[in-house]
């Protein structure tokens, strides 16, 4: 029986498994105490340990990358992770992986996908829009994408997922739900990072009014409290979602796994 579901490693690093499919995001496997360079001079700590190690991975179909910054592909996963394996991400990282060994990296721009297929399934991944600074700040950090994912069985489409990648919450978003669809599922960034004053992912706030463009029947809370940067608590964008009435909202524990909900299969 077709099942998807998943698991939350730390940080925006889970573990996806979409029917016949298994994804690896954002890989950050480092030990808390580990610091990391962000850029420009700039470093932060880790403050969690990852749930799972290298070692505990299953096998992996690919990895999908948001964007290339150290706290989402740690010197942890540069180097323990196959140089073979299959890497879906912008065309930015593409070049800073290939520069480290990567043989097999996809670079996908905004709007463009990538497919695999298996017996009776596909799983489509399509490149969104993101943005991670502020205005022309934006230009200056790393190229950030946001992931929706489709699992479609004998042509008929299962689940529509969307991992959200660092971004701030802006107009560009407004063409996700308008381009893809109805959302069943979504993995939120939030943590509300700042760095030198500037907000570089969504708080509370922003976080709110992305749930309620988005309008997804399942929201996961990721990127949240792993690294010294990031100032805005879970609680606080859970509390905000309550006062606004949204529902569907999740927490997964670290090292937890929570079902992805399936629309009906083929009959």
């Amino acid at each position: 029986m077709t099942s998807a579901s998943v698991t939350f490693i730390g940080n925006a690093t889970t573990l996806l498994r979409l029917g016949d499919f298994t994804l690896l995001t954002d890989p950050a496997f480092g030990a808390a105490g580990t610091r990391v360079h962000l850029g420009y001079g700039a470093w932060t700590k880790r403050l969690k340990d990852p749930a799972l190690r290298l070692a505990d991975l299953p096998r992996l179909d690919a990895v999908l990358l948001s964007h290339f910054h150290s706290d989402h592909f740690d010197r942890t996963a540069s180097r323990g992770l196959p140089r073979d394996l299959r890497v879906v991400t912008t065309p930015q990282a593409r070049r800073a992986l290939r520069r480290r060994g990567f043989a097999d990296v996809r670079a996908l721009p905004t709007w463009d996908a990538y497919e695999w297929t298996s017996d009776r399934q596909r799983l489509r991944v399509t490149a969104v829009p993101a943005q991670h600074g502020p205005g022309p700040v934006d230009r200056l950090l790393p190229e950030t994408m946001g992931s929706v994912l489709e699992l479609e069985e004998d042509g008929r489409l299962r689940l529509r997922l969307y991992v959200t990648g660092d971004t701030l919450y802006g107009p560009h978003l407004s063409a996700i739900p308008r381009r893809c669809g109805e959302i069943d599922a979504m993995l939120i960034h939030l943590g509300g990072t700042k760095l030198l004053g500037l907000l570089l992912t969504m708080d509370d706030r922003q976080g709110v009014a992305m749930t309620e463009l988005i309008r997804p029947g399942l929201t996961v809370p990721i990127h949240f409290d792993d690294y010294k940067v990031m100032k805005s608590p879970l609680a606080d964008y859970l509390t905000r979602a309550r006062e606004q009435g949204l529902t569907g909202i999740e927490p997964v524990s670290r090292g937890a796994t929570l079902p992805l909900p399936l629309r009906p299969g083929p009959a």
